[in-house]
């Protein structure tokens, strides 16, 4: 039996792909180790959202060829497509895996067995083909992330990722439902609905739509929460915020992606939305969810950002009062537009920027989870933790606070209600 250790890069997409691949290797008979132990295959599945990604695959698949010389190295996704498109030659791994091909692992294996082809790359930007992966456990034991989407149509002038993962792509209803019911029936009681660009799902079916689809997902017994990942603002209209506060699975937890607070920024990036347009967005959820969680990305030192349009972002965050607010400090990346853009900011005063908005994103996370003091919650336990010789059960509350209780009792998977009595009881 030969042994495969896999190491995933990037989104939660790429973790659902490698979850779905590591189901495809155990029902093949390969043995799955850790990464740091001696494998007969190692399986890199990469990302190339930014340079630094870039320099972080390539470092995997060396430390790879570093741990044993005579396994096979095996590349796939994003970082593999991006060299294809770059005309790169495919000598960074034995085998190279582009994406939509990842469902074809096992064939692929065998083929280079036989006869050391090692190369199985596709034009990604003409295919409308949905790759039909499907997993029945994940790495998570409570809750499990489902890909319902793929690709991209929105071209932001940073972004490569139209490009090494095509056009949209939606998943038939029908799979994504029979994975819901098997997941279901392996005792996951909360879905998070994910996908690169997940609210243009359905935009390439005949009929359906990202409501329909949480509407069908919601009616599968079993399953009590839906979360859903990155949502685009202008997908926030009155009809899809009263809908979803209709549907009691809904967590009220929403991701809306801002990138800049300042509207001059958001052209230059290619943002189909302008700051007042995103404020609404946020207005609306919080009209019909009470307390809802707003979480979001932003990017500074974007090139040609001036102070004065970080300082509009950065009171722009500050108004919305988000829970959490990723910081990114912008990162060139080959082949985007931004990349040749003029004034790029060095990398002291992107620095210097993101350290103000961390601060103001520790300020605003700790106001959020101080308003769910002395208020009861929900919450889906997921582990058990010691800490100083206490038993810690913890878990996470629809909003995605993590709380945590003193008890040795096994709560796992359980959903219990209860008061935030103190701070102590959110684990930051």
């Amino acid at each position: 039996m030969k042994k495969v250790a896999l190491h995933n890069l990037g989104c939660k997409v790429n973790a659902y792909e490698m979850d779905a691949m590591q189901q495809l290797l155990v029902e093949a008979g390969y043995e799955i180790v850790p990464w740091k132990e001696r494998a007969d295959i190692y399986l890199i599945n990469t990302c190339t959202v930014t340079n630094t990604a870039d320099r972080k695959s390539r470092q995997m698949l060396n430390r790879a060829r570093k741990q044993n010389p005579d396994a096979v190295i095996v590349a796939a996704g994003c970082y593999v497509q991006a060299q294809e498109e770059a005309g790169q030659a495919p000598d960074y791994a034995d085998i190279v895996i582009g994406n939509n091909r990842k469902k074809d692992l096992i064939r692929i294996l065998q083929e280079y067995e036989e006869n050391q082809r090692n190369a199985d790359i596709i034009d990604i930007n003409h295919t409308k083909e949905y790759e039909k992966l499907q997993i029945s456990h994940t790495s998570g034991h409570t809750r499990a992330y489902i890909k319902v989407q793929d690709g991209c149509n929105q071209f932001c002038s940073y972004c490569i990722i139209p490009y090494t993962r095509g056009r949209v792509r939606s998943r038939a209803l029908s799979d994504v439902i029979s994975e819901v019911r098997e997941l279901a029936a392996n005792g996951y009681r909360e879905i998070v609905l994910t996908g690169i660009h997940l609210s243009s799902y359905g935009v390439d079916l005949e009929e359906g739509s990202l409501l329909s689809l949480i509407h069908a997902v919601s009616q599968v017994e079993g399953i009590d929460r839906i979360r859903l990942g990155s949502l685009e603002p202008r997908i926030i209209t009155e009809e899809f915020a009263k809908a979803l506060s209709e549907n009691k699975k809904i967590c009220p937890h929403f991701h809306l992606s801002l990138q800049s607070g300042c509207n001059t920024t958001l052209v230059r990036m290619n943002r189909k939305y302008t700051a007042e347009e995103y404020y609404e967005k946020c207005c609306l959820l919080r009209k019909y969810f009470k307390n809802p969680a707003l979480t979001t990305d932003v990017i500074v030192g974007f090139p040609g950002e001036t102070e004065e349009e970080f300082e509009e972002t950065r009171a722009f965050i500050d108004q919305v009062s988000f829970y959490e607010t990723h910081v990114f400090q912008y990162s060139r990346r080959r082949g985007t537009r931004a990349d040749a853009m003029p004034d790029q900011i060095p990398e002291s005063v992107k620095k210097q920027r993101s350290e103000i908005l961390l601060a103001l994103d520790e300020k605003k996370r700790r106001l959020y989870e101080e308003s769910w003091l002395q208020q009861k919650v929900e919450v889906l336990m997921e582990e058990a933790v010691e800490r100083d010789g206490i038993i810690y059960q913890t878990g996470h509350t629809k909003e995605y606070v993590r709380v945590q209780l003193k008890s040795k009792e096994n709560m796992h998977n359980r959903i219990i209600s209860m008061q935030i009595a103190d701070g102590s009881q959110i684990v930051h």
